[in-house]
């Protein structure tokens, strides 16, 4: 859902935006279109996050599955994973929160035409850790965790007898070859993830610092890189 939002509300105005290095929609629109973006990236990555939760609980604890991720727990995924980034999304950029102490490179830069979401040095670096590297980190510190469950599983099975070794393989292909393969697609749809949106956020931290020097075309790529990342999530 979020991927096809972003290529339908966000990405056509962001490519008019890239190619003829103007803003046609107004300084309105521009805020709500620079909103939609931050919310509808941050939320990917907190569905991206929460999944991973699920994968953990179906891969390394099986038993309490059904009774931990139960529909209103993944209800209160959703709400969290859409709640959290409509309000800092809409919050930042309408009380221009961002913009504190960068105001005189706004007033330098700001012109008819021109729609660019600037971030001072203080939410430059809170704005990347809240919508990248904070739910980032717990996915990969997730992701770590079920491989290393996954590994000892297969070891302890390994070191059984081999009428029980036989018994156990069957009883792991039935139940958790589904599971595997789930948690090996996330793995590498999280993967292309980081890899895609790391340069933008980090960009988003060093602009501050070196007063906003960042080439616009090189702002572009990996803001274009990010946005890739929508496509390669359908193929994967």
């Amino acid at each position: 859902t979020t991927d096809f939002l972003l290529s339908c509300v966000v990405m056509p105005f962001s490519m008019i935006r890239s190619i003829e290095s103007c803003w046609y929609f107004g300084d309105l629109f521009c805020k709500v279109h620079s909103c939609c973006d931050i919310m509808l990236c941050t939320t990917s990555i907190f569905h991206l996050c929460f999944i991973s939760v699920d994968r953990y609980y179906a891969v390394c604890d099986p038993l309490h599955y059904i009774t931990k991720i139960t529909m209103p727990v993944i209800r209160v995924f959703l709400f969290i994973s859409w709640s959290i980034p409509i309000i800092f999304a809409f919050g930042l950029v309408f009380s221009e929160l961002n913009i504190i102490g960068a105001e005189d490179f706004v007033a330098a830069t700001d012109c008819t035409g021109l729609c660019v979401l600037i971030f001072d040095k203080l939410w430059g670096v809170l704005a990347s850790f809240i919508a990248f590297f904070l739910p980032g980190m717990v996915m990969v510190g997730i992701y770590i965790h079920i491989y290393t469950v996954a590994r000892k599983h297969t070891k302890q099975i390994g070191m059984g007898s081999m009428v029980e070794q036989i018994v156990s393989e069957n009883k792991m292909k039935i139940s958790s070859k589904k599971e595997s393969k789930a948690t090996k697609t996330l793995s590498i749809v999280m993967g292309v993830f980081v890899l895609c949106w790391l340069p933008f956020f980090v960009l988003t931290i060093t602009d501050p610092f070196i007063n906003f020097t960042t080439p616009e075309d090189l702002y572009n790529v990996f803001l274009w890189l990010g946005y890739f990342n929508s496509t390669f999530n359908p193929i994967i």
